[in-house]
C-alpha cells in the first residue's frame, strides 16, 4: 500500500493527543493499543523513506548494570 506525509501526520497527531482512532479522509481506524499506534507510524515512516530514496538506521542499544 502506498502510504501518503497526511496519513503519516494523522498517526502522529493520535499519538501526540493519546487517541486511539485515526481518521484517513473517509475511512476511519481505531487501533487496540498505542504500541499498535506506534508501530503503524514506523511502518508508514520506512515506507515514504523507501518511495523518497532514503534509509532509516533500526539500531537499540542495551544498557545494563549492576545493582
Amino acid at each position: 500500500m502506498a502510504w501518503t506525509q497526511q496519513q503519516l501526520e494523522a498517526i502522529e497527531a493520535a499519538i501526540a493527543s493519546g487517541e486511539l482512532t485515526v481518521r484517513f479522509g473517509d475511512r476511519t481506524v481505531t487501533y487496540r493499543s498505542m504500541e499498535e499506534l506506534l508501530q503503524a507510524r514506523a511502518v508508514i515512516q520506512e515506507a515514504l523513506a523507501a518511495e523518497s530514496g532514503t534509509t532509516t538506521d533500526r539500531f537499540s542499544f542495551a544498557q545494563t548494570s549492576k545493582g
